[in-house]
């Protein structure tokens, strides 16, 4: 599982002109998802995105984090993620998860967010054409993987 991790001043993503998801401070979180992840990967993945400390505390170090702002997060899967463009000019895909696979798991962590934190949590629409604007605040991005 990978995760481009942009910590945002705002957020949002649109399909066909119409906003599916939006925050405001908080972190604007692209996810691939592998052939062989699993709910393991998802929990861990879940676990350090709410806990990392990459927001400024009083002495403007990045000592707090997502839960301690009580920010939200935009979670929107890119299945790009796992493109590979080592050889040639066009990327393979083959390393992403297929959709029936991908799908599931992507519910299952918005699922997890929705239910244990009480975090705003909102997202992208899964396998649409999406446009996503955000104000990267920093600029803070980080690459996770497990």
């Amino acid at each position: 599982m990978r995760a481009v991790v942009q910590r945002v001043h705002s957020a949002k993503v649109t399909v066909d002109g119409a906003v599916v998801g939006e925050i405001q401070s908080g972190l604007c979180v692209l996810l691939g998802i592998h052939t062989t992840d699993t709910t393991a990967q998802a929990d861990w993945m879940i676990h350090k995105l709410v806990n990392l400390r990459i927001f400024a505390d009083d002495d403007d170090k990045m000592n707090k984090s997502l839960l301690d702002i009580n920010g939200g997060l935009l979670l929107v899967s890119q299945f790009t993620l796992y493109g590979d463009a080592q050889k040639g000019f066009r990327p393979s895909f083959i390393d992403a998860a297929r959709p029936e696979i991908a799908e599931p798991l992507y519910n299952y962590m918005v699922e997890k967010l929705r239910n244990d934190y009480t975090l705003l949590i909102q997202t992208g629409k899964f396998g649409a054409m999406m446009d996503v604007s955000l104000t990267n605040t920093g600029p803070v991005t980080l690459l996770l993987e497990k």
